[in-house]
């Protein structure tokens, strides 16, 4: 597995944290009514489908470290009803799925997984696992993100983890995540 296949999944993982983190800080600026007031979408709020992401993440990164989670995972829809224990709650899985990726090796990415799901066990390529997991959160975050533009707090910036523009906004927010530039990149 050529190195920078294994560093372009850690720094995916990375701008998945950051993701997560801009988007539940603009949403600490809610009210709790409009964090669960009915949205269209495709679950029915932001607090809904930010606690998807979340139960999803749980799910994989589980399964990613060898537990047998699987489908108890959704056994609470909603299982972080306010922005802060949401937030506090991703933030730890989204460190966990750092550290999986930060430790991977060159053999990594071929690995088979297996996923606990109802009824029968999947097995899956650690690489494919990921890029579909980096798929499904950039999916649901683009529409908690549609969903929050409809209401009084603006949608962060999302997009600009590599934009030298957006440097020093990323610097600082990456001090509050624990990293810096060289965390990512070396």
């Amino acid at each position: 597995m050529p190195p920078s296949l294994l560093l372009a999944l850690r720094s995916m993982a990375h701008n998945n944290a950051w993701a997560n983190h801009r988007l539940l800080t603009a949403c600490a600026g809610l009210t709790q009514a409009a964090f669960e007031a009915p949205r269209t979408g495709f679950f029915p709020s932001i607090q809904a489908t930010l606690n998807h992401i979340l139960i999803v993440d749980h799910f994989y990164v589980d399964a990613l470290e060898g537990g047998t989670l699987g489908p108890a995972a959704w056994a609470e829809r909603i299982p972080c009803p306010g922005v802060a224990e949401l937030h506090a709650a991703q933030a730890a899985v989204d460190r966990r799925l750092i550290a999986w990726c930060g430790a991977m090796d060159e053999a990594t990415p071929g690995r088979v997984i297996t996923i606990h799901r109802t009824g029968r066990i999947q097995r899956e390529r650690a690489d494919r696992l990921l890029l579909h997991l980096f798929q499904h959160q950039i999916h649901h975050r683009g529409q908690a993100h549609a969903m929050l533009s409809a209401t009084s707090v603006a949608p962060p910036q999302l997009d600009e983890f590599y934009a030298e523009a957006e440097a020093p906004l990323r610097a600082a927010e990456f001090a509050e995540l624990g990293w810096t530039e060289a965390t990512i990149w070396e």
